[in-house]
């Protein structure tokens, strides 16, 4: 089965709780919906689905993202590709076996850490909001390695590199993705 992003919502509340986990499934879904729009219109549903997914497993079992990921979506009965997909954004990191290899999954693998770094930054801006926000001050961000110290900075720049996008390309569309988001949750 390919979950609508509704159904995947769904298998997101059953296995998260934390309103942060679902914040965050939904920022990643609505983000690769926003760049699916242009990457691969008309697939946006699927991008979205993608992104809700992506860490399902990461509240209750932090130390298998993404393995243990595989084993409840397959439980789910969700399809491999969607697995596949969604799971591909710990390559490298988790001990996940597939490296991002479509578009979406290197989309997914660039903006997952990236939408974090972007909330932390919107919260020391006096707006709290993304929609002021600057490719300059977050670059700024970027480079205080203390700052939002869990988004790592490495994966980010090689989730740029995969894309073939410059870092600030990728700033600047991930912000305008997140800024699409206003209105419908909170950024």
């Amino acid at each position: 089965m390919i979950p609508t992003p509704k159904q995947a919502e769904e298998i997101l509340k059953k296995y998260n709780h934390e309103p942060f986990h679902l914040r965050h499934g939904a920022i990643v879904s609505g983000v690769l919906g926003w760049y699916a729009a242009t990457e691969d219109p008309g697939r946006e549903d699927y991008w979205r689905t993608v992104g809700m997914l992506h860490d399902v497993d990461f509240e209750q079992w932090p130390e298998e993202h993404c393995v243990k990921g595989v084993e409840l979506l397959r439980a789910e009965g969700v399809d491999e590709s969607v697995i596949r997909s969604a799971m591909s954004h710990g390559w490298g990191m988790t001990g996940v076996q597939w490296q991002p290899e479509s578009r979406m999954e290197k989309v997914l693998f660039a903006t997952d850490e990236l939408t974090g770094l972007i909330g932390a930054a919107t919260m020391m801006r006096p707006s709290h909001s993304v929609s002021d926000l600057e490719v300059s001050s977050l670059k700024k961000k970027f480079k205080d390695k203390k700052f939002a110290a869990g988004c790592s900075r490495e994966v980010i720049q090689q989730g740029a590199d995969l894309l073939g996008m410059p870092l600030e390309e990728l700033m600047e569309k991930t912000i305008l993705a997140m800024r699409s988001l206003m209105g419908t949750m909170e950024i």
